[in-house]
């Protein structure tokens, strides 16, 4: 392969914004794109000059300034069950991010007492930063501090990567990164996932945040149908303050006016992530303080166990009563869904909150457990 322009890194194929307007300054039609990124999907290994039927001026184009891939697919790691798969993919700059691979057969769940249709189907939690700035203190990937966005193209190699190893039908920013914090690749990487050949339905992806204000604004009108998932983890702005530092930027109240905003535009459920610590955030008060904070949103709560891992042993995960006891609050005073996610790859740390390079994970969790982002749009 032809040597870079000298100090230039190559650009992944995968960055819309740069490949287009390289084919549109040497006047190639652009309508080769999504040709080339069907042909690197099918062919892992491929040279530029494999490629059919581009224009001629296409290949040197290619060849000097692109990659099929920037990054590498370092290790994967399957979980005990084969349910879970967690990959660690290393970029062009030398750092490493995370993804999972979490697969489900419907034909072994149930909705309603009625078997789900379909059958086996994977879904991908992506990361969209190496590290994070938020710092939520119940989070390994927070511990890691903030290193480097990542580009459009890194993130769908994410995707392109995982396609190889099993079918994906949902996409989910709930990996390494706050993806609002990365919001133009983030677009820009979602858009290539929507359009050919990965052709995504927006409704099989999900975003979730912290609360990033005038980003969660945005989204609503740069892609249309998006699930949004927003991190709240705490019903009154003080504890949300001591377990995520960021909220300080984001005051509840100012949240909650733009979710109500977010939601009259969308007409969709807001998906309400709360992750559950014994004795900050779990107890009865504060399933009612919940309650009442979003009885006039339509949502789905996804209570999460805690998993202990590496230096946030200082909190302990709750117990299955108390979830419960929460749970039913939600679900019999104020008529919330309320679902309890069921942890995927404990024995991999790729259950959430565990994405962070080189700490082990001992958690197991168990229970009755909603497993798929599917379930909770029924």
């Amino acid at each position: 392969m032809a040597a870079a322009a000298k100090g230039a890194a190559y650009k992944s194929v995968f960055d819309a914004s740069i490949i287009t307007e390289e084919f549109q300054n040497a006047q190639i039609n652009t309508r080769f794109i999504p040709l080339i990124w069907k042909y690197v999907l099918q062919n892992p290994n491929c040279e530029w000059d494999e490629i059919p039927s581009l224009p001629s001026a296409a290949y040197p184009l290619l060849r000097s300034k692109f990659k099929p891939s920037t990054s590498t697919l370092h290790s994967v790691i399957d979980s005990t069950d084969q349910v879970t798969t967690k990959l660690l993919i290393q970029l062009q700059n030398g750092a490493s991010v995370e993804a999972v691979i979490m697969r489900y057969d419907t034909r072994l769940g149930k909705y309603n007492g009625k078997a789900r249709p379909g059958g086996l189907r994977s879904t991908l939690c992506i990361s969209s930063q190496v590290g994070c700035k938020m710092g939520c203190k119940f989070c390994a990937t927070g511990s890691m501090g903030f290193k480097n966005n990542l580009s459009s193209g890194e993130i769908v190699e994410q995707l392109v990567l995982a396609s190889r190893l099993s079918p994906i039908r949902n996409v989910v920013f709930m990996g390494m990164g706050e993806p609002l914090n990365n919001y133009s690749p983030l677009v820009e990487a979602i858009r290539v996932m929507t359009a050919p050949p990965f052709q995504l339905s927006p409704r099989k992806i999900t975003v979730s945040t912290v609360g990033i204000i005038h980003a969660i604004k945005k989204l609503q009108h740069d892609i249309p149908n998006l699930n949004l998932a927003v991190s709240l983890h705490a019903p009154v702005q003080d504890i949300r303050c001591q377990i995520m530092p960021a909220a300080r930027a984001f005051p509840l109240d100012r949240l909650m006016d733009a979710l109500g905003e977010y939601q009259k535009k969308c007409q969709q459920k807001i998906f309400i992530e709360y992750i559950m610590l014994d004795g900050v955030n779990d107890e009865e008060q504060h399933a009612h303080q919940l309650g009442k904070l979003l009885e006039a949103f339509q949502v789905v709560v996804n209570l999460i166990p805690f998993n202990p891992i590496g230096n946030l042993s200082h909190f302990r995960t709750s117990s299955e009563h108390k979830v419960h006891e929460f749970q039913k609050i939600l679900r019999e005073a104020y008529k919330i869904r309320t679902t309890v996610r069921k942890q995927m790859g404990q024995d991999i740390s790729g259950a959430c909150g565990q994405l962070v390079i080189d700490l082990p994970n001992k958690r197991s969790v168990s229970g009755d457990l909603v497993t798929d982002i599917e379930d909770l749009r029924m």
